[in-house]
């Protein structure tokens, strides 16, 4: 029975190898990568499944990360951005702060957000919470380089010190470089591909204040007590989830459940100083929250705002928009809702 499948199929290869052939030719070619990626539409995500407070309460309702679904672009899921009126094209160098850039460099920026998103809501969760959280590690990275500034930074470069002095701020960093002058060298350490090396770097002037051309980022770390844990799978990283994190910790944490039983949906930012930073694709993520049926929709004020509300009222959606500023704004007025 296995000789006489084996016999016709070597026959079958035989005869129609040149078919079989440009089949797996074409296939290739199809998922050949492009600078693209492509947005095929928004969605919710209860976050309780990612989130697990020690000793946490319960909820009635539930916070839901709204999310952006992205494919990477290939030439198959380009042309098929065509034919799907709801797929859209979006060119990977708007994710780009310069040319230069590969896909793993912004891959590398997003995790670093989600990671520093984490961070912050651990942060502004327990401090609102009145439970205890202590900074347990900060890492300093350099997230971009600027064009027309050459200095051997590298993007993903870890840095440690510079002339032998360490801050816990970039702000702190960068008013070190105030002390300096344009021209004048400094010596920074870093950590590159797991080693540690020391890189002379030339120091440039731009709108008055001396710079390195780097854009640099801290991500932290902190001890909580209770212990939590957060587990967000790969495709989910960037920092949009950080205020609906951030209030799912808080909910755990104390008696007054702020869902009152609602489904709620949201996106936007946690700064490290509490504020709700904006976000993009705010007109997808409000329509796949209204489809998944969520009651209420938190969205940081500004532009993104106005977009939504202006998109609500084009769709007739009946989903509530509740704007807000900071965590603080958004506690309150969820608190204040019957």
């Amino acid at each position: 029975m296995f000789k006489r499948f084996l016999t016709a199929t070597k026959d079958t290869i035989k005869e129609e190898y040149k078919f079989i052939f440009c089949l797996i030719l074409l296939y290739i070619i199809l998922q050949f990568p492009l600078n693209y990626y492509i947005v095929v539409g928004g969605g919710t995500s209860d976050v309780s499944s990612r989130i697990n407070v020690e000793d946490k309460y319960k909820s009635k309702g539930s916070f839901n990360i709204s999310y952006v679904t992205e494919l990477k672009g290939t030439i198959f899921t380009y042309l098929l951005s065509y034919v799907i009126p709801t797929w859209e094209r979006e060119d990977a160098n708007n994710y780009k702060y310069n040319k230069k850039e590969s896909i793993k460099d912004i891959e590398f920026r997003s995790d670093l957000d989600l990671n520093s998103a984490n961070g912050n809501a651990k942060y502004w969760a327990y401090s609102l919470a009145n439970r205890e959280v202590n900074e347990r590690s900060s890492k300093l990275y350099i997230i971009s380089v600027f064009d027309g500034y050459d200095n051997d930074l590298k993007i993903q470069d870890q840095i440690l010190s510079m002339d032998g002095n360490s801050y816990g701020t970039v702000e702190e960093y960068k008013n070190y470089l105030q002390t300096k002058k344009e021209k004048d060298t400094v010596i920074v350490k870093i950590i590159r591909d797991k080693k540690e090396k020391e890189v002379k770097c030339k120091l440039y002037k731009y709108k008055g204040r001396v710079i390195l051309g780097v854009g640099l980022q801290f991500v932290k770390e902190y001890y909580t007590n209770p212990e939590v844990k957060i587990k967000f799978k790969s495709s989910e990283s960037g920092p949009s989830g950080g205020l609906i994190t951030t209030l799912e910790i808080y909910n755990q944490l104390t008696k007054k459940d702020l869902t009152k039983g609602n489904k709620i949906a949201g996106t936007g930012t946690i700064e490290e100083d509490g504020t709700i930073g904006e976000i993009g694709g705010v007109e997808h993520k409000l329509l796949g929250a209204s489809k998944d049926k969520a009651d209420i929709f938190l969205v940081p004020a500004g532009d993104n705002y106005k977009a939504a509300l202006k998109y609500k009222k084009s769709k007739k959606l009946k989903i509530k928009l509740i704007k807000v500023k900071s965590i603080n704004d958004a506690i309150n007025k969820l608190e204040a809702l019957k």
